[in-house]
């Protein structure tokens, strides 16, 4: 496995924050909303009491009134003054008067003026205390009312903050698993796209083994059978080579490079030889006097010729040509047989990978083509299909420049071998 690099970490460590946050979001929303929404309740259930009632205030009423009617000439003087310092005792205790400030602001009446009523003792000063308490038992009904009011306003926003606050953390749940969910699918997505890729660049990989190993195994059996030297020796050449193609387009450390995300390692050389190796009985191949130099990937251009030959010779029972031109300076091979041809329309899928001509001599994939189109186009160029003169199909290759295809510097730190 590759060690993660420098700034991995720091990323790996960002992306598992994130989705921490994203995770603990809803608890989080929940809270807050709860906090702001309820706090209001809170504070006016701490600022006004719970449960507070105006008892005490219509208590003070009655001991007032009480203290009234003891004043009539028949009740003892005793039982008069007793009456009266029980109501003066209560006015002076402010401390059993709950909310005592919010209920005088309600009103005029007042405890105190009440209580200094009180303490002057004659018939006139009574009547006015009574008048003083009897108003502040008013006030007092009237505050306990509003906060009733008040206490109903607070529950009722606070059911309705519970009701949006579920809704809300509902809604941020959902959400939160539909991104799961789609980043499920894109994972998905991204891993079924690499396995296509990696099973794609295998059954390209198969298919241009197969050549070299035909080769190879067919130069192994004739070996056996060679009387000459020389032929010892050429048979030798085909089998060093062969080898050679099987281990550079069976790299699966390079499968990418070589055949899905091209990457090309050019040289300039002359392309002639490169076309002449391909001549035999039934491939003509026709080259001009002077050396056509051209910056190419050696391995590259031969699979090119090797499957627009292998391609044209199984459509046809005759001869294949091959030339090479140098049209507006730029190198053109052409591969044409004299087979049924195509139509437009399979002409247009002809590149696409699996598709196949709709007579063909032997066995195939429909790989080679598509194959073709992906290296000419790293070199610079393309590869088109028409139709020939007098029958066939004409393949025509058009290299360019191919410097933006290549193959990256090579470290020197040399390969860990496990």
């Amino acid at each position: 496995m590759t060690a993660p690099t420098g700034h991995q970490g720091p990323a790996r460590l960002w992306l598992l924050a994130r989705e921490l946050l994203l995770a603990i979001l809803p608890g989080l929303l929940t809270t807050a909303v709860l906090v702001a929404t309820t706090l209001p309740a809170y504070n006016a259930l701490k600022n006004t009491g719970t449960g507070w009632t105006p008892y005490a205030y219509q208590g003070f009423a009655q001991d007032v009134l009480q203290y009234q009617v003891s004043r009539h000439p028949d009740v003892p003087a005793e039982d008069r003054e007793r009456r009266r310092l029980m109501a003066l005792s209560s006015a002076l205790n402010r401390a059993q008067f709950g909310l005592l400030d919010d209920v005088e602001r309600l009103g005029e009446r007042r405890l105190s003026v009440a209580a200094r009523n009180l303490q002057e003792d004659t018939d006139a000063s009574a009547a006015r205390a009574v008048q003083e308490a009897l108003g502040l038992s008013a006030q007092a009904t009237e505050y306990a009312k509003g906060l009733g009011i008040r206490y109903e306003q607070e529950l009722q926003r606070l059911r309705y903050a519970l009701v949006v606050t579920s809704v809300l953390t509902g809604v941020l749940s959902a959400l939160l698993i539909l991104r799961a969910l789609w980043l499920w699918r894109g994972e998905h997505q991204r891993t079924r796209q690499r396995e296509e890729r990696q099973l794609e660049a295998l059954n390209l990989a198969s298919h241009e083994m197969r050549r070299p190993l035909q080769t190879l195994l067919l130069a192994s059996d004739l070996l056996r059978r060679a009387e000459t030297p020389d032929q010892q020796q050429r048979l030798l050449t085909m089998i060093e080579d062969s080898a050679s193609q099987i281990s550079n387009r069976a790299d699966l450390s390079r499968l990418n490079d070589l055949y899905l995300d091209v990457t090309l390692n050019p040289q300039r050389t002359d392309l002639r030889p490169l076309l002449r190796r391909f001549g035999s009985e039934r491939v003509h191949v026709v080259t001009p006097d002077t050396p056509v130099p051209w910056s190419v990937d050696v391995g590259r251009f031969r699979q090119m010729i090797e499957n627009l030959v292998e391609n044209a010779l199984k459509y046809t029972a005759g001869v294949v040509e091959v030339s090479l031109s140098t049209p507006h300076g730029r190198p053109q091979v052409q591969v044409r047989d004299f087979g049924p041809g195509m139509s437009d329309e399979l002409q247009r899928r002809v590149f696409q990978p699996y598709e196949r001509g709709p007579v063909s001599l032997g066995s195939g994939q429909g790989l080679g083509l598509p194959l073709v189109r992906r290296y000419a186009r790293a070199h610079g160029g393309d590869v088109t299909i028409g139709h020939a003169p007098g029958g066939g199909l004409i393949m025509t290759v058009t290299l360019g420049d191919p410097t933006t295809h290549l193959r990256a510097p090579v470290s020197a730190t040399p390969a860990r071998r496990d």
